[in-house]
C-alpha cells in the first residue's frame, strides 16, 4: 500500500454523505439547502510523502490544541474534536430567532500504509494547521549504494 488513506467504514451515513458530495459537486451547494452541510464541513487534509515520512496537515481554524484528540488504534489515525456547547456567562436580554453560531464536532480516520512506523508519531499545531508527521520504518526508508570501482 503506497501512501495514508482515508479510512471510511460502510455505513449508511457514508453512503448518503457520498451522494450528498455527488449531487452537490453537480449542483453545487447552497447554505439555504437545508441540509446544514454548509455549516458543518468537515476540516480539509493534504497528505504528502516524504522520503522519510507521511506528513498530515488538516485546517482547524478556530480551533486550539486543547480541543484536538489525535488517537493511533494500530494502522489507523483519528482525528478528532468532540467540543460541547458552552453555557452563556449570564442571561443575554431576548431570545434567538436564528442562531447559526455553534461548536462544532468532527471525526476523520486514515488507515496508516504497511511501512509507516505507529512508534514514531509526532504533532505540531500553528495558526490553526494541525501537523502530523508520521515516520516511515527504518527498513522502508530509501538506501543508496555505493558502487565500488573493480
Amino acid at each position: 500500500m503506497k501512501g495514508v488513506t482515508l479510512y471510511r467504514p460502510n455505513t449508511i451515513e457514508n453512503a448518503l454523505n457520498d451522494f450528498d458530495r455527488y449531487f452537490e459537486s453537480f449542483f453545487g451547494e447552497s447554505p439555504l439547502s437545508g441540509t446544514g452541510r454548509f455549516l458543518n464541513r468537515l476540516p480539509s487534509v493534504d497528505v504528502r510523502e516524504t522520503e522519510k515520512a507521511y506528513v498530515l496537515e488538516m485546517d482547524l481554524p478556530g480551533y486550539n490544541e486543547k480541543d484536538i484528540e489525535v488517537h493511533l488504534d494500530g494502522s489507523s489515525l483519528t482525528i478528532e474534536s468532540r467540543q460541547e456547547k458552552t453555557t452563556e456567562e449570564g442571561k443575554k436580554e431576548g431570545a434567538y430567532i436564528l442562531r447559526e453560531r455553534r461548536i462544532n464536532s468532527f471525526s476523520r480516520s486514515f488507515k496508516l500504509p504497511q511501512n509507516a512506523d505507529p512508534e514514531a508519531v509526532s504533532a505540531g499545531f500553528s495558526n490553526g494547521v494541525l501537523c502530523l508527521e508520521i515516520n516511515k520504518r527504518a527498513e522502508a526508508q530509501k538506501k543508496v549504494i555505493q558502487i565500488n570501482k573493480n
